[in-house]
């Protein structure tokens, strides 16, 4: 039987199949759009209040993609966002038991493609976005991030021919590597973990030490498609930064910031910036909301790095 995080992940997962819809942290403007043909495609915007196109931070919510949903958006990241004029689009993907790799990452990409195509719609400056995610929604923020641009210029439809490039990406508690061999080298043994893990993949226990599964792990992990031209990354756990023991639990382990060390130290290599923050930087009270705070000045100062949203300023590339 499994249990530990595993277990917790497909209890929250039926409970959202039996229940309805949690409810975000306040009343989005628009709510339930459809980027895509599934169920889950949908998201919720929250808009800045301008008289211009606003920057986008395109959220993507954790939950080991097994559970969770776009209600999980917190309310420090859209007030310090609303403060600064900047817009939320909260997203759902499908999860890993309804379509596995690369189904939940590349629901993301065509998301935040449908949101630049649609960009005067909801009155948008394409060319002012960030990602920002935890966890999972972490995970495949910097594995967008990172990628190069998968617009498909010759693609029938309208939505892939839209880049993908990114201005920046606010990352809380990611697993940099899904790589069960560094994993277990950053944080251990840990079965729970590992089966979840797999799932993503979906893959058998008797499949996880073989060449397909390999590039499978390649394929999943952020730091694979790592350039010294990527977005810059502001990076933070709120795991306290303790060793790892035989008590140490499954949440902890899979959130632990070995990961953020591990990323800053190969992001520092590439030359990318990576503002790494623990979470004894921001003790309560207060603390999540001035972490926000900052997050959201380092995409104004560092992300869209542009004054006049309406400037012919372009920050994608590779295009």
């Amino acid at each position: 039987m499994l249990a530990g995080f595993f277990a917790v992940c497909l209890a929250l997962q039926a409970q959202d199949a039996r229940k309805p819809q949690k409810r975000p942290p306040r009343q989005p403007d628009v709510e339930d759009i459809h980027y895509g043909p599934h169920e889950r495609n949908v998201f919720d915007l929250y808009k800045a209040k301008s008289d211009h196109p606003t920057p986008l931070v395109m959220y993507i919510h954790g939950g080991a993609f097994l559970a969770g949903g776009k209600y999980l958006v917190s309310a420090q990241l859209l007030d310090a966002c609303g403060k600064a004029g900047i817009t939320v689009a909260s997203i759902n993907h499908r999860y890993s038991t309804q379509a596995v790799f690369p189904a939940p990452y590349l629901d993301a990409v065509r998301a935040l493609q449908f949101l630049r195509l649609h960009a005067a719609e909801y009155n948008l400056n394409p060319k002012a976005v960030a990602l920002a995610g935890g966890s999972s929604g972490a995970d495949i923020s910097l594995w967008i991030g990172f990628h190069d641009d998968m617009a498909n210029p010759a693609s029938d439809d309208p939505v892939e021919r839209q880049s993908t490039r990114v201005s920046a990406i606010g990352a809380s508690a990611p697993q940099s590597d899904l790589d069960p061999r560094v994993v277990k080298k950053l944080v251990g043994e840990s079965p729970a973990v590992m089966a979840a893990i797999r799932q993503l993949w979906g893959l058998r226990p008797d499949e996880v030490d073989t060449e397909r599964a390999y590039k499978l792990y390649r394929e999943t992990s952020p730091l694979t498609y790592l350039t010294k031209d990527d977005p810059p990354v502001f990076l933070s756990y709120y795991i306290a930064n303790k060793p790892i023991t035989a008590e140490t639990t499954d949440i902890e382990r899979i959130h632990h910031p070995a990961f953020g060390f591990y990323l800053k130290e190969r992001m520092d290599q590439a030359g990318v910036e990576c503002i790494f923050k623990l979470a004894e930087d921001y003790p309560p009270p207060g603390g999540q909301a001035k972490l926000h705070e900052d997050m959201v000045q380092f995409f104004l100062k560092g992300i869209f790095r542009i004054k006049d949203y309406n400037s012919p300023h372009s920050t994608t590339r590779r295009s």
